[in-house]
């Protein structure tokens, strides 16, 4: 059997035979496949229906990444004092019960911008929350020594949704328009809800503190960060990486459907060839990180994203040639993304001891995600000032000094192998 025969047989086993662990990705993944129906349905529905502004469009982003600055620190504390399980379940269920005023707003012909910022910033606060419970009960079932193959089979379950589930959500918002579509992304909320509710995590184990007041807690957290040279680089890199993704995201969708007039369903499409690079990458993840080292593969995937990002603002032609060209820089961006995702999510979990992952997790997201809400309203304002294509060039640009910062200005690329944790 060939090498490549080998590592492809390999990635179809390992914890692919737990079956609670195939529960949990089971459940997540049919959340992955709602969620992009929402990922192309709710800007669709700002930027189409609502005819909303570039400005109108960043806050709608911003509102949606709010409440990691707002909420995160306090809910590392909740993680590691409780169990993660049922913190997961109710976030979906929160999920699903807000995404489904959206529909019934429209059916009802009170649909308004207000109503999604509302909407994305719920959504938000249930993703803070219930996210980082679910990467800590991942790395939890998982163990330690098989942190990449996790994170790795997590994502693929993420990236087969973006392989089919663009298409497949283009087809659906022109079919039902994009409020009712969201409809379906609720009722995947739910579903997962209930699946989760048959697992049995006896890793999933509460430590409270009894005597550490929550404050102190926290304290705890934001120490871990500051005083350990890799997490503290991590959080630079990847808020800097954040507030440019964040800055994509409001102008993108604006960028496709105005400037190259393409449809839903073409967006859905061109979104669909990401998902062939998120696919690739999950599958190839495990065997670069042992070629190359984890810190040199996460340097890697910051410099693809920021080529696709800068490809993006070079896509122009025809709505055919546009959508071929969109979906080849998505392609490269999401394989960029997800190699650098996967790694670097592998190492600050390899790093932390278990008492202190969900205040890390917690802590990381807060430090990485509380300025994307700024990177947002930035991409609004910009594109206002210099249109939208030159706002994606603009951003392809920063992240290509990003990368070259990662090269010569932190410690991350230096780490080949996953260490072992620090003691307890």
């Amino acid at each position: 059997m060939s090498t490549s025969r080998r590592q492809l047989s390999r990635f179809f086993t390992g914890l692919w035979r737990d079956p609670e662990f195939m529960k949990l990705w089971s459940s997540m993944t049919i959340t992955s496949f709602g969620a992009q129906i929402t990922n192309l349905a709710l800007p669709l529905t700002a930027a189409v229906m609502l005819s909303a502004t570039p400005m109108q469009m960043g806050i709608l982003v911003a509102l949606e990444t709010l409440p990691f600055a707002l909420v995160s620190l306090h809910a590392g504390v909740l993680i590691d004092r409780v169990r993660k399980l049922p913190i997961v379940i109710a976030a979906n269920w929160g999920r699903g019960i807000a995404l489904l005023a959206i529909p019934a707003a429209a059916y009802a012909g009170v649909l308004s911008i207000e109503l999604l910022f509302a909407v994305g910033f719920v959504c938000g606060v249930q993703n803070v929350v219930g996210g980082a419970a679910y990467q800590v009960l991942l790395a939890q079932m998982a163990g330690r020594e098989r942190l990449v193959e996790a994170n790795a089979k997590s994502s693929l379950g993420d990236m087969s949704s973006a392989l089919i589930g663009p298409g497949l959500a283009g087809g659906l918002i022109q079919l039902l328009t994009a409020p009712f579509a969201i409809a379906l992304d609720a009722c995947t909320f739910f579903a997962s809800a209930l699946m989760l509710r048959r697992i049995r995590a006896p890793q999933d184990v509460a430590q409270p503190q009894r005597s550490a007041s929550v404050t102190a807690e926290i304290h705890e957290g934001l120490k871990l960060v500051w005083n350990n040279a890799t997490l503290l680089a991590l959080a630079w890199l990847a808020g800097l990486w954040q507030i440019l993704h964040h800055m994509q995201m409001a102008v993108l969708i604006l960028f496709a459907t105005r400037d190259l007039g393409m449809s839903a369903g073409a967006v859905g499409i061109a979104y669909a060839f990401g998902g062939v690079g998120c696919m690739f990458a999950a599958l190839l993840a495990e065997r670069l990180s042992a070629r190359l080292g984890v810190g040199p593969v996460i340097v890697v995937g910051l410099v693809l994203t920021a080529l696709g990002w800068q490809a993006f603002g070079l896509v122009s032609g025809p709505p055919g040639v546009a959508t071929l060209a969109l979906g080849l820089s998505m392609l490269v961006f999401d394989f960029g993304g997800v190699l650098y995702g996967i790694n670097y999510l592998s190492l600050r979990q390899a790093i932390t001891p278990d008492r202190l992952l969900g205040r890390m997790t917690a802590t990381m997201r807060f430090l990485t995600v509380a300025a994307a809400p700024l990177g947002s309203l930035a991409g609004g304002a910009l594109a206002t000032m210099i249109g939208l294509r030159g706002t994606l060039l603009t951003i392809g640009g920063l992240g290509l000094l990003l990368a070259v910062a990662a090269v010569f200005g932190s410690p991350v690329r230096r780490h080949r192998r996953l260490p072992a944790v620090a003691g307890e």
